[in-house]
């Protein structure tokens, strides 16, 4: 069975009617859905899905219990031995999402650096991601570093620089170039 990571940026309350059809579709293919616990467009996320019916979802939680829960659907809780609410903490059940999905949807303010890892870590594992730009309202699809580059593009250099801070961006993007170079040689 087909399993899509869906997430987004905490700051995003509001689903546009682009992303609902795309969360439709995926319900239509009755493609199995992951989706973490946050506030915002995971929070937002869960109501369209509960809204349509959807049983074939899972929450995905650090530690023990979930913050948000809407459908009361089956909970992989991940732990962790990072300290309660730090980055790390939140990270782990990414990571997780990640590893288990074949492709994600994410819906990004071109800031969040939680949706931007979400992205590169799907593609670390060869997988695609479909990105909703919110500010754009434009989907962009990223499976190569030159997509990654692309979109990292839409982001302020204020922004850029302080991704770079929090989860060592362009490290990351030169450490991808790299092992896609190595595919080559």
């Amino acid at each position: 069975m087909t399993t899509v990571f869906i997430a987004g940026s905490m700051n995003i309350k509001h689903l546009d009617s682009k992303v609902k059809e795309r969360i439709d579709n995926i319900v239509a293919s009755e493609f199995e859905v992951v989706v973490g616990d946050a506030d915002g467009a995971d929070t937002s996320i869960q109501q369209h899905l509960l809204s349509l019916g959807r049983a074939k979802t899972i929450v995905y939680c650090s530690g023990a219990n979930p913050r948000n829960n809407l459908g009361k659907w089956p909970v992989r809780a991940v732990e962790t031995k990072h300290a309660a609410g730090s980055r790390a903490f939140f990270t782990a059940k990414d990571l997780v999402m990640a590893e288990v999905a074949d492709f994600g949807l994410m819906i990004w303010d071109t800031k969040s650096t939680g949706t931007l890892s979400n992205v590169i870590e799907l593609l670390t594992r060869k997988k695609k991601s479909v990105v909703f730009v919110n500010k754009e309202k434009v989907f962009k699809t990223i499976g190569s570093v030159d997509q990654l580059e692309d979109l990292v593009g839409c982001m302020s250099v204020h922004a850029r620089s302080k991704a770079d801070e929090k989860i060592r961006l362009f490290n990351r993007i030169i450490s991808l170039k790299h092992e896609q170079s190595e595919l080559f040689a």
